[in-house]
């Protein structure tokens, strides 16, 4: 199993493309310029057959719905953030100066505890690391030794905590007791930046020395 990162839209949000030897993919986080993401899924006949969010705002979900039409699957999100797919107010697209407020469709699944996944193939596990926003997860490929960690843990930083309904405390709750007990050599795909690792953070990020 492989993961490929696109950088998308003027956040340059990563989304992250992980596929399977068969050349079917899961798709997180398809935050902007849908027909680039598309592209590069046809080009390389790669076969998506779902749609995971780390969480719900609007540089995360801005191309679920054209994604999602094209290849015809489903979307998942934490129930705690089920709403804010088609509220600009809670998605954040209303207050970013953005051309058009950012409002998608219902997810078809909706997540509402940590578990194991199997999906198409595909093993991992759901962690709850709230802080940056109330329903922000994590997806972690244990056998394959990496993290998809979304706005949560960065290299070298976390994620912002002043947006409306951000904890800092929380966050750093979230990062110390979800994240930072995986392997010391797990690779963390973050949601902006480059990719970075647990034991890297844990010797070098300065916003969790002294928690």
């Amino acid at each position: 199993m492989k993961w490929s990162q696109i950088p998308l839209g003027v956040l340059q949000t990563n989304c992250y493309i992980v596929e399977n030897p068969d050349q079917t993919c899961l798709i997180f986080d398809p935050g902007s310029e849908g027909k680039k993401l598309i592209n590069w899924l046809t080009k390389r006949e790669l076969r998506p057959v779902a749609i995971f969010l780390t969480h719900a705002h609007f540089d995360h979900i801005g191309a679920v719905d054209e994604v999602r039409d094209f290849f015809k699957i489903p979307v998942y999100v934490h129930e705690e953030e089920e709403e804010w797919l088609s509220d600009p107010k809670l998605n954040g697209s209303k207050f970013f100066m953005m051309k058009e407020s950012v409002n998608a469709r219902p997810a078809e699944f909706v997540l509402k505890k940590e578990e194991d996944i199997n999906i198409a193939g595909f093993e991992f596990k759901l962690f709850e690391t709230p802080g940056h926003s109330p329903g922000s997860v994590s997806y972690y490929f244990e056998h394959d030794g990496f993290v998809v960690s979304g706005d949560a843990l960065f290299k070298g930083s976390i994620g912002r905590t002043d947006l409306p309904k951000g904890n800092q405390a929380q966050l750093l709750k979230s990062i110390h007791e979800k994240l930072l007990f995986l392997p010391e050599e797990t690779v963390v795909l973050p949601g902006h930046g480059p990719e970075t690792t647990i034991i890297e953070e844990m010797d070098s990020n300065p916003f969790l020395n002294g928690f």
